[in-house]
């Protein structure tokens, strides 16, 4: 985790470059992020990579055979068998890496989280999270869609937790990421970062 900002800033954005080992091309995104400067307004909360075990291994699941985007504590039910590519774990928040970020996204809770996947190259959201969501997409300039959460999502889970928070995806195209496409997803995270404050609802 890599902080960039103003502490004392009411607007947050959390970005996590990987979370499925076998779609990380937004690290380059991240990596981006932190070559630059920090925003003057606004703070940054950077992941570039929740996965380390399943990205060395080039598989979504993480070292213990768990889809990580599905161990999220909000609807989140049995699904398939360890090491299948959506096993959600044998309860919620089984995994080390679920919950390293969910005890930090309780602590700081982040106006924005950014979840970056691939490779059906589109910005994902639903409820409450869309208006943050088709911001982010005109800003950098990809397609939107209204796609409701799956269950055990982290930002299911965000997004029901926290109101007056948005936790959305952003797909990216398979392979790797340009450095044009990347600077422009670089600006919109910013951008988003130093944009109006969001009142966040108590527990």
């Amino acid at each position: 985790m890599v902080e960039l900002g103003d502490r004392a800033s009411n607007r947050s954005v959390l970005v996590v470059g990987c979370i499925h080992g076998d779609e990380c091309a937004g690290t380059a995104v991240t990596r981006r992020l932190l070559r630059g400067t920090a925003p003057r307004e606004g703070l940054l909360w950077i992941v570039t990579d929740l996965n380390p075990d399943g990205r060395v291994a080039g598989t979504r699941v993480n070292g213990r055979g768990v889809d990580l985007n599905r161990n999220f504590p909000s609807e989140w039910r049995p699904l398939q068998r360890r090491g299948d590519p959506q096993y959600s774990g044998p309860r919620p928040l089984s995994e080390p890496e679920t919950r390293a970020i969910a005890r930090f996204i309780r602590a700081r809770r982040p106006s924005v989280t950014i979840w970056f996947h691939q490779p059906q190259a589109v910005v994902r959201a639903w409820g409450a999270s869309i208006r943050a969501a088709r911001r982010y997409a005109r800003l950098a300039g990809v397609r939107f869609r209204r796609v409701r959460w799956p269950r055990g999502t982290a930002a299911n889970w965000q997004n029901h937790r926290f109101r007056g928070t948005s936790s959305f995806v952003v797909e990216l195209a398979a392979g790797e990421l340009g450095s044009a496409a990347a600077q422009r997803h670089a600006a919109a995270v910013r951008e988003l970062a130093t944009g109006p404050p969001r009142r966040i609802a108590a527990d």
